[in-house]
């Protein structure tokens, strides 16, 4: 039990920070997910106001895990904080793309999925705000179909961003398109719209094309498929 409020069912994973549990919310059997962070990488609750703060401000975009609330414990004499926020179900996307034929999506399948990455990760760009390592293991699909839905988790960064930090997040969301077709094996055979979207991988030319998700997200709506 956490705080007389939570079970917890099963542990999720664990981090630098800390460890995140499935718990189930006693008072209306809701499942939630919870946060716990180790006390050496949170004095004086700092690491977790500031993950709650940047939540909070970002609760508008959709790709971002709703934060709930903040609560604590006593574990061998020790306050411990923890996080609650909305449980997401689904599979990592690196699970999902091992699952697909080739290990790899087709052309129209990944298009779908960068333009799902590009405008989820606009909402945070607009609000100068960065992921800061998107990979394809904390990225969770809840859904796939005509499009994708989307979840990320675990922010890298919660400094001030940067320029840099935007771009950056830019070139990992064309990375992972690159990665989701099949990466330099089967970069020769695709088609001329996605290779100007890669550009090779070369960070110059995709940065002079897209220096937010947003452009990135505008040039995919008016793309002319052959």
């Amino acid at each position: 039990m956490l705080a007389r409020k939570y079970e917890i069912v099963s542990k999720l994973g664990q981090g630098w920070e800390g460890e995140v549990y499935l718990v189930k919310e006693l008072s209306t059997g809701i499942e939630r997910a919870a946060k716990i962070f180790f006390p050496h990488r949170n004095i004086n609750d700092k690491t977790v106001k500031f993950h709650a703060k940047k939540l909070h401000k970002l609760r508008e975009c959709s790709i971002v895990i709703q934060y709930l609330t903040q609560e604590s414990i006593q574990f061998r004499g020790s306050p411990v904080s923890f996080l609650i926020s909305e449980y997401v179900e689904g599979e990592p996307l690196s699970d999902f793309l091992s699952r697909q034929p080739g290990q790899r999506l087709t052309p129209f399948q990944a298009i779908h999925l960068l333009h799902s990455l590009a405008k989820g990760i606009e909402c945070i760009h607009r609000l100068r705000e960065y992921h800061g390592d998107l990979h394809s293991e904390n990225i969770m699909l809840q859904r796939f179909g005509l499009g994708f839905d989307i979840k990320i988790v675990d922010f890298f960064q919660w400094q001030s961003p940067k320029s840099e930090n935007i771009q950056a997040d830019v070139l990992n969301i064309i990375r992972l398109f690159y990665d989701s077709l099949g990466g330099m094996r089967f970069y020769s055979k695709q088609p001329k719209e996605v290779k100007q979207i890669c550009c090779g991988l070369k960070s110059g030319l995709i940065l002079k094309k897209y220096k937010t998700a947003g452009q990135l997200k505008r040039h995919i709506e008016v793309l002319k498929w052959n």
